[in-house]
């Protein structure tokens, strides 16, 4: 689904001279490349802070630890996401409140969520899904009439731009009280293991999270706030140095292999191609046809007979999985949620398709869709 090693040639010999350089001079941890690494994301997001931890995942954690939520509190997210996003709120004694996606961009239905309001939630989760950005405009309005907190999951999104309703234009990430993201490999932005970060405009939620990610502290042995070990390694610090300033051509790439795929299936019955956002600048993490009529496993599995990778992102819904049991809500009706699980695939998308490999690809959908 995504060529690491292709990308990583091309700037191999950077990669290579910037690790070496953390491990000649043994800054492994906290060292100034992650320092330097938060300043320069600060500056490309535009905002005030950023707190880099160990992966994605905690990034949503801390988040809502900083948040001061306490258990039983409600906080309202898609089911249609990757788990991390609702397994975190569950994890903190929280209670998830899920709500049906918007059924063209699959992002949070601002619609809905109103009616899921009580005097328990605390917080809205928006995931920006795929690389598209969320309704963040009504998303906020709900958020401030009720005076919620609104945490991004920005996991996919990372340099997606979204324009306001009064022409404004902010990165994913950055509209929220505090946005999370991910730096896991095969991320837009990915590095070489696991990574994460935070990001806010808000000082005093800044300086809460940062202090959870260092085990409550801010003064060494002096532990304030219960806390978690979460730091981004310097040597990852590194690899996303050098790779933040390719960032805005790997999104433009990705995008040039969506609008391929876009012009291909334009005709082909039964393939309906992703819905862009004219409010947000899509960065396409993935690529995902919704398919009518058409045999999605088994068009899965001709592709992989000819060497093709394909996903189902996501094929069982939050609300729907045994962890989340005890909340009873696996027979709560969100019907687009479970309309799309039924008939996503994803496509490969990333920075080094060409255009053979891109006909290959579409070729083989189109064989398999023609004599069906």
């Amino acid at each position: 689904m995504v060529d690491l090693k292709s990308q990583y040639d091309h700037i191999k010999t950077a990669v290579d001279t910037a690790i070496m350089s953390v491990i000649e001079k043994t800054e492994f941890i906290n060292g100034p490349e992650v320092s330097a690494f938060q300043q320069e994301l600060e500056k490309y997001l535009n905002v005030k802070h950023v707190i880099p931890c160990g992966n994605g995942t905690d990034s949503l954690q801390i988040a809502l630890m900083a948040m001061g939520l306490k258990p039983g509190d409600e906080v309202i997210t898609p089911s249609y996401t990757y788990i991390a996003t609702t397994e975190v709120i569950a994890l903190l004694g929280l209670t998830p409140i899920f709500v049906d996606v918007d059924p063209t961009i699959f992002c949070i239905d601002p619609t809905k969520i109103e009616a899921a309001i009580t005097p328990k939630t605390k917080a809205i989760v928006p995931v920006h899904l795929y690389g598209q950005a969320a309704d963040m405009d009504a998303i906020m309005e709900i958020a401030k009439r009720h005076n919620l907190y609104v945490l991004e999951d920005n996991a996919q999104a990372i340099g997606c731009e979204y324009t306001h309703k009064d022409g404004r234009i902010s990165k994913t990430g950055t509209i929220g009280d505090v946005g999370s993201t991910s730096f896991f490999p095969s991320k837009n932005l990915g590095c070489y293991g696991d990574g994460g970060a935070l990001c806010t405009n808000n000082s005093e939620l800044a300086a809460v999270m940062k202090k959870i990610a260092n085990h409550g502290q801010t003064v060494k042995y002096v532990h304030e706030v219960v806390g978690c070990n979460s730091r981004l390694d310097s040597i990852q610090a590194a690899v996303l140095r050098i790779k933040l300033p390719l960032l805005d051509s790997y999104c433009d790439a990705r995008r040039k292999v969506a609008d391929f795929y876009d012009n291909y299936f334009a005709s082909i019955e039964g393939i309906t191609t992703p819905y862009r956002d004219p409010k947000s600048k899509h960065v396409f993490h993935q690529y995902t046809l919704q398919l009518e009529g058409i045999d999605r496993d088994g068009l899965s599995a001709y592709l992989a007979e000819h060497g093709i990778p394909s996903m189902i992102y996501y094929p069982i819904p939050a609300h729907r999985q045994k962890m989340f049991e005890a909340f009873k809500c696996e027979n709560q009706e969100l019907p687009v949620t479970d309309w799309l699980t039924k008939r996503v695939l994803s496509l490969p998308i990333h920075t080094e398709l060409d255009e053979e490999q891109l006909n290959h690809i579409c070729a083989h959908v189109a064989a398999f869709v023609n004599k069906k």
